[in-house]
């Protein structure tokens, strides 16, 4: 198994990325330059990380979305290729339009950082599935802008085609219906904001971001 993981300027979850994922699956990983306009040969998932891409000018993620490797990204996530964006990674992808919605300030226009717990409210997934039925899980969260928002008409399909992975169940960012993570109509593309990363061993406080890349690995 292989998996890549995107460095940007400013990204500060990357190495934590690639030691989640090493310990958690076995997967050898390579680091990936945001520069770079080709990903390594038979890849099987893709992470974006979080941190603070391009020092969050502009918009969060709004400036990574155009660097040169998000084309292969994208081409990769076309063909099906699993791919996790995870907190400043899930605004990334929502800029470059594999996601659909934005992420805003949070409600109470704080940064916040703390663990969650999060309702699995779709265990069909191919991130999901190593949950096996469990309803809760415990990550953590760290972001500034962490409010998920889109209008209703997209909600309400995101709702109904079962794309709401992850709910917040004391929801720290406002984000709307609580919304923690989400697919792409495909299933192959997870914008999540709570980090898998810093909840992949009993000493983190939780195991279970572990099982989200055991998941996401385990089809490839």
């Amino acid at each position: 198994m292989k998996a890549a993981v995107i460095v940007f300027p400013g990204s500060n979850c990357d190495r934590d990325c690639k030691v989640a994922i090493e310990r958690s699956t076995g997967a050898h990983v390579d680091m990936v330059w945001h520069g770079d306009t080709a990903l390594p040969d038979g890849v099987d998932l893709i992470v974006l990380p979080g941190g603070f891409s391009y020092g969050d000018y502009l918009r969060c993620g709004a400036m990574a979305a155009l660097s040169p490797v998000m084309g292969e990204v994208r081409a990769a996530a076309e063909r099906g290729v699993a791919t996790v964006g995870i907190c400043n990674g899930f605004q990334i992808l929502c800029e470059a339009g594999m996601l659909p919605g934005a992420l805003l300030r949070n409600e109470k226009l704080k940064y916040v950082c703390k663990q969650v717990d999060l309702e699995v409210t779709n265990a069909q997934t191919r991130f999901t599935a190593g949950y096996a039925g469990r309803r809760q899980v415990t990550l953590t969260v760290g972001n500034g802008e962490g409010n998920f928002f889109a209008d209703e008409p997209t909600l309400e399909r995101l709702e109904g085609e079962g794309q709401i992975v992850f709910r917040y169940l004391d929801n720290p960012n406002g984000s709307s219906r609580g919304v923690a993570g989400i697919v792409n109509a495909k299933g192959n593309v997870l914008g999540v904001m709570p980090h898998p990363d810093r909840a992949f061993e009993p000493e983190l406080g939780s195991a279970d971001g572990a099982i989200l890349f055991q998941s996401a690995l385990a089809s490839a």
